[in-house]
């Protein structure tokens, strides 16, 4: 019998479809929520931090498979998601003549995430791998819709594929040991959901922010499942970008070229994401688009989840500059995701001379 959980949602993509669980401590029990990994290799990617909170979990429930399985902690941060790490785990995995039936199991952020998701896609052309979100940012957003990558010196994200998981499981309990900075940071992401897709959602949201901060195991549930459900209808509309999905990057654009100027992991990517969609909101208004108390009720949100809603110091060239190199421009536009009111979105392109201007007047 399953493990008592919260919610678990389908991610529909025809035979590439899959469940999203979200529970409370049931990570021991991964082996019933993922029956598909019984007797299979297994290689954990994750880092030691989480390994030294829940890898014992983890590897008990392989333990009641019968599965063989391997470790590979990673050290921490934005910056180890480079190519380097993608052939130290794939060097790892030919040394132990892993084939195809293997399954990867990503233990831990987004980092730990994506470059798991892309070793599992280029893994002898590839193979399975499960998601488990650790953090509250990877929970609601990395984790689901198969966007894996690393990154290069020049741009954010620039060297990865669309891969899908076989599954994402989502232990609430995890975020028990995540540091504030860390859960805030996730919290941008739970509030972009709001701004571009479901004004409910963001009046909730308004609403309960101090539930959530305080970690209310019934308003995280509410929230972390909610989101998953948006994005999870978005990427079933466009997996692979081409329309759609592109409102996932409210905020994104600007919050990119923060975190590639500012240094990776000097800003998390939350809360470059944050003061991006500050960005957005004020764009939108200045086209009128957006009405100034709404841009209000953003930021006062974004800050109510102790999220920065300033900029950090990146003169406008160097900023500009930055976002050029997006890999969602076009024919030299930057496209930017804008609001027309809150729970509604449209891609917009501008040339980074329209940009430029832009951050001179704001």
């Amino acid at each position: 019998m399953k493990p008592p959980f919260i919610h678990e949602l389908v991610l529909g993509l025809s035979g590439r479809s899959y469940p999203i669980t979200i529970g409370y401590n049931f990570l021991g029990s991964l082996n019933e929520v993922c029956p598909f990994i019984a007797g299979r290799n297994a290689v954990i990617i994750s880092n030691s931090t989480v390994s030294d909170l829940y890898l014992s979990l983890v590897t008990s429930s392989l333990d009641k498979t019968n599965s063989n399985y391997i470790v590979i902690n990673l050290p921490e941060g934005e910056q180890e998601k480079k190519l380097s790490n993608v052939e130290l785990i794939v060097s790892k995995m030919l040394e132990k003549n892993l084939d195809r039936s293997t399954v990867i199991i990503a233990l831990g952020g987004g980092v730990i995430g994506d470059i798991a998701g892309f070793v599992a896609s280029v893994y002898q052309r590839g193979i399975d791998f499960i998601q488990v979100p650790t953090t509250l940012l990877s929970q609601v957003d990395s984790s689901v819709g198969g966007k894996t990558g690393v990154n290069h010196f020049l741009g954010k994200n620039m060297i990865g594929s669309f891969y899908q998981p076989k599954a994402v499981v989502i232990d609430i309990k995890t975020l028990d040991t995540l540091n504030e900075r860390e859960f805030s940071a996730g919290a941008a992401e739970i509030i972009k959901y709001g701004c571009i897709r479901d004004i409910r959602f963001f009046e909730w949201l308004e609403q309960n922010s101090m539930s959530i901060m305080s970690k209310s195991l019934e308003h995280l549930a509410y929230a972390i499942r909610r989101s998953c459900e948006i994005k999870s209808s978005i990427v079933e509309q466009d997996e692979r970008e081409s329309g759609i999905r592109a409102i996932l990057n409210f905020g994104h654009t600007f919050g990119h070229a923060i975190e590639s100027g500012c240094g990776y992991g000097n800003w998390l990517h939350g809360e470059a994401v944050s003061f991006g969609m500050v960005l957005a909101s004020l764009l939108s208004q200045k086209l009128d688009l957006l009405k100034e108390d709404d841009v209000v009720r953003i930021k006062n949100l974004l800050e109510s989840m102790d999220l920065p809603i300033e900029s950090p110091k990146l003169d406008i060239s160097t900023f500009v500059n930055l976002m050029k190199k997006d890999k969602k421009n076009k024919n030299n536009r930057i496209n930017y995701i804008l609001l027309d009111g809150i729970g509604n979105s449209l891609v917009k392109g501008f040339v980074p001379e329209e940009i430029s201007e832009f951050l001179t007047y704001v």
